[in-house]
């Protein structure tokens, strides 16, 4: 057995990484919002997960339309958070206790209250206006084209002060950044290195794939029918308002400055049609990003072997290292998605011990390690603009994005001491963190066990991956690293599914093995001599 600790691979590849989303994690000063001293207070439990770092969810300045994805100044803490002094504390107790920190970074779009955008849209000829995207009105007034916004309705909002319109992807509060404009990377840049100087270890970068428009203005052509719409941006091709092929060329430059400070890690999320040839864009050589994720798992409605599988081909072993993430601040919990009640114990572990086994980097998200489902957050408490805009038809985000439940007895089960900005789930009581640390068979227990099993075996943090089997319920496949070699079989049904011939020796199993049967939602690893 070769041990990933003896390894003097980069630090990020095979990772596992805690996102945390900081207004619903720990709230150290009562006013039912977490903040930047409450992840420090917390952080050595996060430690004791096992995890490599923590990726931490946008805390800068915003007005918080889209709860911090709406960035009025890059460069500082919202005070609702805390201050820069307290972020520092943040970084130096993770270093402290072994813990990389990860914070997002949101170059394709700002808050309309950035001042950037404020110069921008004072007149035509200022020194920013160009920094963003704006368009002339159609002879009879309409939008520059058809382009819609992912939360609904046109992606262009009119502008009385320039006279024309501006480009949103998003909220018609958060303008697209004119990323094609060598000036807004070279912001964006100093913007890096302003964190990397304060001692981050790299970035998550959101929504990149939206960074660069085509300047032509195309319309985008209308989707195939069929699939799901719930929104405008459901009815096109997504051509021409995303995706261009110079984001490859600023993340070249971004790469570049990273360089400079190191072993740091650069990870693009990438959603869309698309995404698949972008990830690899982005990702391709060694002057790109380290790493991108896409949604692959994040929507699935099921968590099959069929899947598993696919994305496995996606991302073969000779190709660019992938990321991992089940659930995220975005999705639906998934052990709401894939699990019916009466199994979620045991899908829960066999959904872990997969994560850890895959091949690649890997993100757990607040809660997931105690096996939290989605909470049904009411219409009148809702925050979500995407949900508020779109209701009932598209799943709340605000359900996975509920406070941390820490103590099952205590108020507000110990995330606040008062009331918080979304409901704890009243589920989430029973599966608090001090009913799990002090239950040897909990969902957290099982967690660090799988964590400590990645972090053992060089073959399941940094090997490469084979698929032996993907048919049916069960899945099949094999870890490899030099002379070690790992066999993973899952059932990942409800009924219990043939095992198989054992080829080596079985020492890591969750649920059943039984007389040539793996039971419900069970796995077993082997290891191949």
């Amino acid at each position: 057995m070769q041990s990933a600790a003896a390894t003097s691979t980069a630090w990020w590849r095979g990772a596992a990484i805690y996102q945390i989303y900081p207004r619903s994690f720990s709230d150290s000063n009562g006013d039912g919002i977490g903040d930047l001293p409450g992840i420090t207070e917390k952080l050595d439990y996060v430690r004791d997960l096992g995890v490599d770092g923590i990726w931490l969810s946008p805390f800068f300045t915003s007005p918080m339309r889209d709860f911090g994805y709406d960035v009025a100044d890059y460069c500082g803490v919202d005070p609702v958070f805390g201050t820069l002094r307290d972020f520092d504390m943040l970084v130096e107790r993770a270093h402290s206790l072994g813990l990389k920190v990860i914070i997002d970074q949101v170059y394709s779009h700002s808050s309309d209250q950035h001042p950037w955008f404020q110069e921008s849209r004072s007149n035509r000829d200022n020194p920013k206006a160009d920094w963003y995207v704006w368009a002339d009105a159609k002879p009879d007034g309409s939008p520059p084209n058809n382009w819609q916004s992912v939360f609904g309705g046109p992606s262009w909002t009119w502008d009385a002060r320039r006279g024309q319109y501006y480009l949103h992807n998003f909220l018609p509060e958060q303008p697209d950044l004119n990323v094609h404009n060598c000036a807004v990377q070279d912001a964006l840049l100093d913007v890096a290195r302003f964190w990397l100087d304060r001692g981050v270890d790299g970035f998550r970068i959101d929504a990149i794939n939206f960074a660069m428009h085509d300047p032509e203005l195309r319309d985008n052509p209308p989707a195939p029918n069929g699939g799901k719409r719930t929104r405008p941006f459901d009815f096109q091709q997504h051509l021409y308002n995303q995706s261009h092929p110079d984001i490859a060329k600023f993340l070249e430059r971004l790469r570049a400055v990273t360089n400079e400070y190191g072993d740091r890690f650069t990870l693009a999320e990438v959603g869309g049609d698309h995404a698949l040839g972008e990830m690899r864009a982005f990702t391709e050589g060694n002057s790109r990003l380290n790493s991108a994720y896409g949604f692959d798992f994040l929507y699935a409605e099921r968590l099959t072997p069929q899947l598993v599988a696919r994305v496995a081909k996606d991302w073969p072993n000779d190709a660019g290292w992938p990321t991992w993430a089940f659930e995220n601040h975005d999705a639906p919990r998934a052990i709401s998605r894939w699990a019916d009640e009466d199994h979620r114990d045991q899908f829960a572990r066999v959904k872990m011990l997969l994560l850890a086994t895959l091949r690649g980097s890997i993100i757990l998200y607040q809660g997931e390690e105690l096996g939290l489902p989605q909470v049904d957050v009411p219409y009148e408490r809702l925050q979500d603009p995407e949900a508020i805009a779109n209701w009932p038809q598209t799943l709340s985000r605000d359900g996975a994005r509920t406070p941390m439940p820490w103590k099952c007895d205590a108020p507000e089960l110990g995330f606040s001491q008062s009331g918080p900005w979304l409901p704890v789930g009243e589920s989430h009581a029973a599966l608090a963190v001090d009913q799990q640390e002090s239950d040897c068979g909990s969902l957290l227990q099982f967690t660090r066990e799988a964590l400590r099993l990645r972090n053992k075996h060089i073959a399941l943090r940094q090997g490469s991956m084979e698929i032996v089997e993907s048919e049916g319920d069960v899945l099949v496949f094999d870890r490899i690293a030099g002379s070690e070699r790992l066999r993973c079989t899952f059932n990942l049904s409800d009924r219990p599914a043939t095992y198989g011939v054992a080829v080596g020796k079985a020492f890591f199993s969750t649920g059943s093995l039984d007389g040539g049967k793996v039971g419900p939602y069970s796995a077993v690893i082997e290891e191949i001599t």
